[in-house]
């Protein structure tokens, strides 16, 4: 199982993007006016084009810079986080089910950097049945799809098992999240927790969809 953070398991209603706005005035010098678009993509992406927008060259300094900020923020903010944002209906009883399934590692692909991916779980009590070094991350790779390759490498590195594509779950809330999985060649759970409908999102071409993670029937019948 690989799942997405963001609107997949939870919400952190506008402070990720004040602690990006901060972290980026903190390392460029430059007050941010507009953020790139963020669905599907990866924070050193997400960086680089928000640079764009500002006028300013960026390179894998800057951004590695910026990294270790919005890392040190997110740490310095937890208490926002858990204040203002929430765990997602659903997805503490989804984790803590899967980790009682036998055969079952769950872990995360996210286009945030991992530091930054584990407060956030960590914050809102969803982090206890994630393998994060099995996880793919934002700073392992510009393009979503081969975090999701990158994640397999390393549970079968970790695990010794011999994991085939069809072995795979991920588990997201966009039609981005469901090019990924079609790109990797991994089935997806798509949830109707973000912007997207459910409908919107099957015809994204998710391999089920659930109106949110209480909705315990497709995770089944998936798993079987």
């Amino acid at each position: 199982m690989l799942w997405d953070i963001d609107h997949t398991l939870i919400a952190t209603r506008g402070v990720g993007r004040e602690i990006f706005g901060d972290a980026f005035e903190q390392v460029t010098g430059t007050p941010i006016r507009e953020q790139a678009t963020v669905d599907g993509m990866t924070e050193p992406v997400m960086f680089r084009r928000t640079t764009e927008l500002h006028g300013i060259t960026s390179d894998r300094t800057m951004f590695e810079a910026f990294a270790r900020r919005s890392a040190e923020l997110h740490r310095q903010r937890a208490h926002d986080l858990r204040e203002r944002g929430h765990a997602l209906p659903g997805a503490a009883a989804a984790l803590a089910t899967l980790a009682d399934t036998n055969g079952i590692v769950q872990s995360v692909v996210t286009g945030s950097i991992r530091p930054v991916a584990e407060v956030k779980l960590q914050v809102f009590g969803l982090d206890t049945h994630i393998r994060f070094p099995y996880g793919g991350y934002g700073e392992d790779h510009d393009d979503r799809a081969e975090l999701v390759r990158t994640a397999i490498d390393r549970t079968r590195a970790a695990t010794g098992a011999d994991i085939v594509l069809t072995d795979v779950l991920l588990v997201g809330d966009t039609p981005a999240d469901i090019a990924v999985g079609r790109a990797a060649g991994v089935p997806v759970l798509a949830v109707a927790t973000g912007r997207t409908s459910a409908a919107e999102l099957a015809d994204a071409g998710a391999t089920a969809t659930i109106r949110d993670l209480q909705d315990a029937a497709p995770f089944h019948d998936l798993l079987r």
